[in-house]
């Protein structure tokens, strides 16, 4: 692949006026029916306490059985010997689910990883490992398409989160980056569990756009794939377009959203911002997918953003 400039050459303004694409039919009701599918399936979750505490967290292994019998597995970190007030769902990127992040501000709250089916710990026999054909499971199918399942398994871990903390009901904040960024959009269209949430770098957005744009990663095999398969995947991307979603959200949204980044291209990014109407708050990072001097600071103003976005939940 050439060289690309990961900014497209949008402007701040013109970022800010990517819309979303047009919505197909039955949208709203195909994930309507999905997300009240899944409320109140068993989930068999099993969770043990590792015995490691580490930055003032507990570390426990969990799992539980999501839809089509998959088991997904991830680490909840409960706060070590003080009240839990509130609790995190958080998503990872197609980059790695090496581990539990022990060090986000929140200091009083559960906070549950969860590995997507297919990646890290969730790994399984027919569905790749690797992102590039990871996110071609089923796409030929848009009621099958893995990424409607991974959706699935988010709104599957909001009810795990609730059946060992009850107490936490009315308390709880959704996290994504990247590839669950995105996916963190497309489940808050219809949920009604979460309080609040944040997305970083979300990808999904504007299918459109997304298809015509050079790019790395995920985004480039779905390109491929579009340029053999268009009659396929138009619909199947519609389905799953997280900007298209946006507008249904409900709950207050923080976003980081990148400048400049080669794997999730920015246009796509705020599609979705632009296209959310509850209440928002905009972090506009220096660049996504990439490393760069200013990142750490950019990073520790983000997390004090949070800090405040989440103060009263």
């Amino acid at each position: 692949m050439k060289d690309f400039d990961p900014s497209y050459g949008y402007s701040k303004e013109q970022l800010l006026c990517v819309p979303a694409p047009q919505e197909p039919d039955g949208f709203l009701e195909f994930w309507q029916r999905r997300y009240e599918a899944v409320l109140g399936k068993p989930l068999h979750e099993k969770v043990r306490n590792t015995g490691e505490v580490r930055d003032g967290f507990q570390i426990h292994e969990f799992s539980f059985i999501s839809t089509n019998d998959i088991t997904i597995k991830g680490w909840l970190l409960v706060p070590d010997g003080r009240e839990i007030k509130r609790g995190f769902i958080v998503g990872h990127g197609y980059g790695g689910c090496d581990g539990p992040d022990t060090t986000l501000p929140f200091p009083d709250a559960a906070m549950l990883f969860l590995c997507f089916r297919g990646l890290g710990r969730s790994g399984h026999d027919k569905i790749s490992s690797q992102s590039f054909w990871h996110v071609l499971h089923n796409i030929q199918d848009y009621q099958r398409y893995v990424i409607g399942g991974c959706v699935e398994d988010f709104w599957l871990s909001i009810s795990l989160m609730l059946k060992l903390f009850p107490e936490l009901s009315g308390h709880l904040g959704l996290m994504g980056i990247s590839f669950s960024g995105g996916l963190a959009a497309l489940a808050l269209a219809v949920e009604q569990r979460i309080q609040s949430g944040h997305v970083n770098v979300p990808t999904f957005g504007n299918y459109q756009v997304r298809l015509q744009l050079p790019t790395k990663g995920s985004g480039f095999s779905v390109q491929r794939f579009h340029k053999r398969h268009p009659e396929v995947t138009n619909k199947t991307l519609a389905f799953h377009d997280a900007a298209i979603a946006a507008k249904y959200i409900r709950v207050p949204m923080h976003f980081a959203c990148a400048k400049s980044d080669p794997i999730v291209a920015p246009p796509g990014q705020f599609a979705i911002y632009n296209a959310t109407v509850s209440s928002k708050q905009l972090y506009w990072l220096s660049h996504g997918h990439a490393e760069y001097p200013e990142q750490e600071q950019e990073h520790q103003q983000l997390l004090a953003q949070l800090m405040q976005f989440f103060k009263h939940l």
